[in-house]
């Protein structure tokens, strides 16, 4: 509707934000998708069970979001240099029903975004569409007033590039637990020393700190305890570690 609305009105800022209420179904439909496959148990196949498919929804709705901003605002510059007349009444009403469905989704996802890469990306979709949406009708009421077309591309461009820099920050995080970096903010260097103090290990190495997603941390070393540890203290020993 909004697509239809945007073309019929001439407003690319409309068109932009029905861009982006496209992707949002596109990302509630992957990532409900991904937290049924997380929930699965682990399999020969699947050891660690499906769990990162949550992280790849992450990926692929923020990499959609960021795509999308960009060609939006390559459109909004041309626009810009090529103003075009614009029906403000259709492209505020039209505005106004996106931006009530908007809301109802974030209403819905927003006690669940905590503790979710996957859903957070999700509400982020939602989140810029009611900006987006808002900005519309703003931009609608300053058109009608003051006859402004610029504003058109300009509420595009300011959207786009809000909404590709919290999509790049998803995007970031998602690449680093896809590539098992080590989590922000812990350090292996000072892991190896506080493990190098405990009684009974001579040597650690092969050192790896993991995200399996964005809630689970893995950790595996090779410790080589004492000549003179028994072997019944080895557990013991482990705990410790």
């Amino acid at each position: 509707t909004e697509i239809i609305g945007g073309l019929l009105s001439g407003s690319l800022a409309l068109i932009s934000d029905a861009v982006h209420n496209l992707a949002d179904t596109l990302s509630l439909i992957i990532s409900y998708i991904a937290m049924r496959l997380s929930r699965r148990q682990n399999t020969e196949r699947h050891t660690f069970g499906l769990r990162r498919s949550e992280i790849l929804a992450a990926f692929i709705n923020s990499s959609l979001l960021v795509g999308i901003s960009g060609f939006l605002i390559l459109e909004a510059f041309q626009r810009w240099t090529h103003p075009q007349k614009i029906d403000f009444r259709l492209m505020g009403w039209v505005a106004a029903a996106g931006l009530v469905g908007n809301l109802a989704g974030m209403v819905l996802l927003h006690g669940m975004r905590r503790n979710s890469m996957n859903i957070k990306s999700a509400y982020l979709h939602l989140l810029g569409d009611t900006v987006s949406s808002l900005a519309v009708i703003a931009g609608a009421i300053v058109i009608a007033w003051k006859q402004w077309y610029f504003i058109d591309p300009l509420i595009t461009i300011l959207i786009s590039l809000y909404i590709g820099h919290e999509a790049f920050s998803i995007l970031k995080n998602s690449v680093s637990i896809l590539l098992m970096s080590a989590p922000p903010g812990i350090s292996i260097f000072e892991i190896n020393e506080r493990l190098r103090m405990i009684k009974g290990i001579s040597d650690i190495h092969h050192i790896h700190i993991w995200r399996l997603d964005d809630n689970t941390i893995h950790f595996e070393a090779h410790v080589r305890a004492d000549e003179n540890l028994a072997l019944k203290d080895a557990d013991h020993l482990r705990r410790q570690a």
